[in-house]
């Protein structure tokens, strides 16, 4: 006799109709997986309102209370039991889901909300009386009148009361506040017309302000300027590339720190879609693509950049949380980031971050033992042209300095006909060489510290890289053509990008099943395992959906190349080769940083180094 199966019940499973509750309870653990999810579901709501102020008080992390407060229009009493009903949205009318305008349009952040914790709606809208509701675990309470001057305040306690296992989930108080900040700060830089204000009230009273932004005046540039530097910090704003530049109905615009202003990890990246934040791998992989060539692996760019376009060409229904986003043709996105951050990156030239001078300025200077003493009187500073005539007279006496300094440089006899002086050009003019590898020049304000191996090492592999583009990449055929096996779906993936990879001199072709040949390698990388090169651009195609494999090797070549080829530490030059490598940094795009990222000059203000010398 057969053995019946444990697995298969001798009672046939039935099937349900979940009631509302349980569905709103399922719905929130998509919606809301933590109090800095309601608190963006909140917020989103207000912004859609048309508020101009929104005031955020939580308590406990936003585990026992988050508070939003806004001035928008508000919601009639009428419609208040409406909002708490799943699917009720007044963001839509449902005939078309890719015209997408607002935050919200799903209509269940609040019914979700109410069905995990105490919600209470109070509202009102302009010539209507204030009312309030209030929803406790999914069950909802009759509206009744309330005391409110305008807008809408939205008060959720007691998070996921009615779900007690979310709570063995939520991380430490200080952890979630940290959340909810980082939450209200990236809703903050895309709305630069609206003041926002976190308050933390844990323990009662009128707690402490922990983020606040004021409404930023101006035109877009100058308000999301103001905006950026007070998010994210000033240090930001003052090192960062205006982006704004347009292509087949999507624009792009934003803010782009300079290579030498960079992070150690990819916290200070920031990127929306028509105003929503959004952590895209694809356009996070664009970002990185266009600092390919100015950071090490190890370093990570600063931005905040905004995209915009037509709603249908974006689709934001992919997540219920929509910080996920699908582009109709992702390549369009991807290649305006690229090409407008390298063209950003390559008109700021030999510029780089003040971050270099002040770490420099704060290395110089050293910690007081004691309180420091008075300030001294100090004589005036001398006029322009006094500074000119003793720099002349003091020469030689730098000169007699030979055998504690690397070189110096003697100013000529000046022509008759007056001429521009070098001191005012970017990066000034030569006046000596410390320790063979620094050249110390004067500018207009202030003074230069270049690394002559750095600079010059930047200035050849931009020549190396000017002339590959020129002249293509070598490739060297392969005597017996390489046979890789791959699976079809691998095999398909690769050869969607093969063009790509014959520029740059690597030539597959399909053959048969899942195999491919390789017939031809780029010359410049010598002997090459052409299998394991393959299965990395394959890693990166299914990580990233692009692969940069290829010109990585090539340029890390051109690299070694570039380092190999450039004036060494430890070289004496003369004055007329140290201004020449001045002349050249100001004239090539990214001479600012060396191939990996580091500066490759410092640039010390005269009044900062005054300030050092107590003069000031």
């Amino acid at each position: 006799m057969a053995q019946a199966n444990p697995n298969i019940s001798e009672n046939r499973p039935v099937i349900r109709q979940l009631d509302d509750a349980a569905i709103n309870r399922i719905a929130a653990g998509e919606v809301v997986e933590r109090p800095a999810s309601a608190v963006k579901e909140l917020v989103e709501n207000a912004i859609d309102a048309g508020a101009t102020r929104i005031a955020i008080d939580i308590a406990d992390g936003g585990k026992t209370l988050i508070r939003v407060t806004d001035d928008g229009c508000g919601i009639a009493a009428a419609d208040l039991p409406l909002a708490l009903s799943r699917h009720a949205t007044s963001k839509i009318d449902g005939t078309d889901l890719l015209n997408i305008h607002t935050f919200g349009f799903r209509g269940e952040a609040l019914p979700s909300l109410g069905a995990v914790g105490r919600l209470t709606i109070t509202s009102r809208v302009p010539g209507g009386e204030a009312a309030q509701v209030h929803v406790s675990g999914g069950r909802m309470e009759a509206v009744k009148p309330a005391a409110l001057r305008a807008g809408t305040v939205v008060e959720l306690r007691d998070l996921f009361f009615a779900t007690p296992a979310r709570l063995k989930f939520m991380r430490t108080d200080r952890a979630e506040a940290q959340a909810i900040t980082d939450t209200v700060k990236r809703l903050a830089m895309a709305e630069p017309a609206i003041t926002f204000t976190l308050r933390d009230v844990s323990g009662g009273g009128e707690g402490r302000v922990t983020f606040r932004a004021d409404r930023e005046n101006g035109d877009l540039f100058d308000a999301l300027h103001a905006r950026l530097a007070r998010v994210i910090g000033r240090e930001f704003a003052e090192n960062a590339l205006q982006i704004d530049t347009t292509r087949e109905g999507i624009r792009l615009y934003g803010y782009a720190a300079l290579p030498t202003y960079s992070r150690g990890a990819a916290v200070a990246q920031y990127l929306f879609v028509n105003g929503r934040p959004v952590r895209d791998k694809m356009l996070t992989g664009a970002l990185r693509a266009a600092y390919f060539d100015f950071l090490s692996r190890d370093r990570h760019p600063a931005a905040a950049l905004f995209i915009d376009c037509d709603p249908t060409l974006v689709d934001v229904n992919v997540h219920p949380a929509k910080s996920e986003v699908r582009f109709r043709d992702p390549g369009v996105a991807r290649g305006l980031i690229v090409s407008a951050l390298r063209h950003a990156l390559a008109d700021a030239g030999h510029r780089a971050s003040t971050t270099v001078a002040n770490a420099t300025l704060g290395a110089m200077r050293p910690e007081p033992a004691q309180p420091a003493p008075a300030r001294v009187y100090q004589m005036d500073r001398p006029s322009p042209a006094a500074r000119q005539v003793a720099y002349r007279a003091q020469a030689p006496g730098f000169a007699e300095l030979s055998h504690d300094y690397s070189g110096s440089v003697v100013e000529p006899t000046p022509a008759p006909t007056p001429v521009a002086p070098v001191e005012d050009l970017p990066l000034g003019a030569a006046r000596g060489q410390v320790h063979e590898n620094y050249i110390i020049a004067q500018t207009a304000d202030g003074m230069v510290i270049v690394d002559q191996h750095a600079a010059h090492e930047r200035l050849v592999y931009e020549k190396l890289k000017t002339q590959m583009a020129e002249n293509g990449v070598a490739a060297q055929a392969l005597l017996i053509p390489e046979i890789v096996e791959l699976s079809d779906s691998d095999c398909a993936r690769l050869m969607a990008v093969a063009d790509d990879l014959s520029r740059l001199g690597l030539t597959l072709e399909p053959f048969g099943g899942g195999a491919i040949a390789v017939r031809e390698t780029p010359a410049i990388l010598g002997e090459v395992d052409a299998r394991a090169m393959i299965l990395d651009i394959l890693d990166e195609l299914a990580d990233q959906g692009e692969s940069q494999t290829v010109q990585a090797r090539i340029e890390a070549i051109l690299s070694r190349v570039a380092c190999h080829g450039s004036v060494r530490s430890g070289r004496r030059m003369r004055a007329e080769e140290m201004n020449a490598l001045l002349r050249e940094m100001e004239a090539t795009p990214h001479s600012g940083q060396c191939n990996h990222g580091r500066p490759t000059y410092v640039e010390l203000k005269l009044s900062d180094i005054e300030r050092l010398f107590g003069r000031s």
